[in-house]
């Protein structure tokens, strides 16, 4: 049994060398599907999921003019899209 364990072990080890993550972690988030804080802040702004960089600041800066507090929104809100244009720009690629 002492001899299994330890088989295991340095299984896991050895995939962590080769793929770079241990075996229980799954795939990389955002390479495969994208996260669900990116699903949110796609449906926060009213963005479609390929938008570009203008899509997106143009999308936040109408969020911001609608919840501003001078507008009668709240800090909150402005966070909340802060953030939501953060995640989403973060996503893209960067020009080089």
């Amino acid at each position: 049994m002492i001899k299994l364990i330890w088989l295991i072990a340095l299984g896991c080890i050895v995939w962590r060398m080769i793929k770079g993550r241990w075996p229980w972690q799954g795939k990389i988030a955002g390479k495969t599907a994208p996260s669900f804080e990116a699903a949110q802040a796609r449906a926060l702004l009213g963005v479609a999921a390929n938008a570009d960089r203008r899509e997106i600041v143009e999308a936040h800066r109408r969020r911001i003019t609608a919840v501003h507090p001078d507008r009668g929104g709240s800090n909150e809100q402005v966070h909340e899209a802060n953030a939501a244009r953060d995640v989403l720009l973060a996503q893209l690629p960067v020009d080089v």
